[in-house]
């Protein structure tokens, strides 16, 4: 039996570089999603979200095996940032930020599957369990590229692409902001880590 992965089978998306940004156009994909706020580093909300999130993904892969005789690999975690003040993710004032933390489903993961599977992780009374849905999202254009380090080092290349590669091809921002988590930060030295850096765009107005 197959094992399907997305990183392999979506390299357009979930393989990038660190060369230069480049445009992708990302299509409507399932997610188990969960929501929260603050410092990801220290609030207890987003370890229990995240907790949340990879014991229903993995309940979800069990079920879809079972049930559907298809086999996948867990999506890495992914996460949508925003703030009231975007300022806030060059300055790194953490306690500030909203988050949507998520991980991809396959394309044959059906809100059936994924509702046995919270019946079936609810078995471990995780605090979190209760903000787990599952949603379709769609970004469209967007402008990504690889970073190579320590998350608290991205400011960089988040200064280069909105104050030059977007003004440079007339773009802005059009949605939050979005890192896909290819290495994991348990087991990663901080200056291996690889991220994705995700911003969805749309032309930006002209003005007359």
């Amino acid at each position: 039996m197959l094992s399907y992965d997305i990183k392999k089978e979506r390299k357009d998306l979930y393989a990038a570089k660190a060369a230069d940004f480049v445009l992708v156009d990302v299509p409507a994909m399932g997610f188990l999603m969960a929501d929260g706020h603050g410092d990801p580093n220290t609030a207890a909300a987003y370890r229990d979200a995240v907790e949340a999130l990879y014991t229903t993904a993995y309940a979800v892969r069990a079920v879809a095996k079972n049930q559907l005789n298809r086999v996948h690999t867990v999506a890495p975690l992914e996460g949508l940032w925003t703030a009231d003040d975007l300022t806030v993710f060059r300055t790194r004032d953490k306690d500030a930020w909203d988050w949507t933390m998520m991980i991809a489903q396959p394309d044959w993961i059906t809100d059936e599957v994924v509702a046995e599977a919270l019946t079936a992780a609810r078995k471990k009374s995780l605090p979190a369990l209760g903000l787990v849905r599952f949603e379709r999202y769609r970004e469209g254009r967007s402008v990504q590229i690889l970073h190579v380090g320590s998350y608290d080092d991205e400011g960089p290349t988040l200064r280069r692409l909105h104050d030059e590669f977007l003004p440079a091809h007339g773009l802005s921002p059009s949605g939050p902001h979005h890192e896909i988590y290819l290495s994991d930060a348990r087991k990663t030295e901080p200056v291996r880590l690889r991220t994705i850096l995700r911003q969805p765009v749309a032309d930006r107005p002209r003005t007359s």
